[in-house]
């Protein structure tokens, strides 16, 4: 795994020294004296974090965020500020031109790595995040797909996407069809807080496409809960006329004018109970099987892996 790398700035040489020696044995540290030397190290090199003196000469440390936070390839850096000892109207402008922590000097290195690993966390959560739902995206997926297959513990994969979705999508709209990729974001919550546990994993892959991740025992009964809750939301997306009649009237793949059945919810659900999973590629291609079945039973359905070694 390559390592992460923080660029530390401070006009004081003994907290460069201190900086260099806390962080070094984790991370790749580049040093700068001041925030103009700063901002050609960042550019230069794209650290993951930079740490920050408030008062340096040639440019202090409030310029040089929002210097940073102007860089559209920077913007999304995370930087901690460093101030002295009560100076409060040093930690507000620090905040106020687009810090995301601030320590006071002197600090406690065990703090600032415990700081450093929350805010990189935060940060890689933030940037992976569905932008219309805010669920955890692909790498977060990844990460926990890898985890479960390391722990050698029987898991699940359920993967959902909704039917007649690009139908609806052309006839009422993106706006609406944003409000259903949204409302089938808060059903797969609610679904897993109800029938799951702590340790259940909800994921957007993207467009009309969610997954979970769980404990296997409890997947089928996720399943149902999110078939429930979905059938019973998805008419109220209709108006009263196409809600009556079941159908609406939309171009299929052809571009042929056809009678389409409101949107439902398929489920194909990836088990590791019966058979050694050993890659995240190996889930996606079941899964993608599961499901590409599960849509070809007409309404909401889910369909389990019974494959066996």
């Amino acid at each position: 795994m390559n390592q992460l790398k923080i660029l530390t700035i401070d006009d004081d040489p003994d907290i460069l020294d201190v900086l260099e020696l806390t962080l070094s044995e984790d991370y790749i540290v580049f040093q700068g004296s001041n925030g103009e030397e700063g901002l050609t190290l960042a550019k230069t090199h794209s650290p993951d974090l930079i740490i920050t003196d408030y008062k340096m000469p040639v440019m202090d440390g409030r310029q040089f965020c929002r210097l940073i936070k102007k860089d559209i390839l920077l913007q999304h850096t995370p930087i901690i500020m460093l101030t002295g000892k009560g100076e409060v109207r040093d930690k507000v402008g620090g905040l106020e031109a687009g810090a995301d922590d601030y320590l006071v000097k002197p600090f406690e290195p065990n703090e600032l790595l415990a700081r450093i690993r929350m805010i990189l966390r935060r940060t890689k959560r933030s940037l992976d995040a569905n932008p219309l739902t805010r669920l955890p995206g692909n790498n977060s997926i990844m990460d926990e797909l890898q985890y479960r297959i390391q722990s050698q513990k029987p898991f699940a994969v359920g993967y959902a996407d909704l039917d007649k979705f690009k139908a609806y999508n052309d006839t009422y709209g993106f706006e609406k069809g944003d409000e259903i990729i949204k409302e089938t974001a808060r059903i797969v919550i609610n679904a897993t807080q109800e029938k799951g546990d702590r340790e259940t994993f909800v994921g957007h892959i993207g467009g009309d496409d969610f997954v979970f991740i769980c404990e296997d025992d409890i997947a089928d009964a996720i399943s149902q809960e999110i078939i429930k809750q979905f059938d019973a939301k998805a008419p109220l997306f209709y108006n009263e006329k196409d809600r009556e009649k079941g159908y609406i009237v939309a171009k299929n793949r052809q571009g042929e004018q056809v009678k389409i059945g409101l949107l439902a919810i398929s489920i194909g659900i990836v088990s590791s109970r019966k058979q050694e999973i050993k890659h995240i590629a190996q889930v996606a291609e079941i899964g993608a099987e599961l499901k590409k079945y599960a849509k070809s039973i007409e309404g909401s359905s889910f369909v389990r892996d019974q494959r066996a070694e």
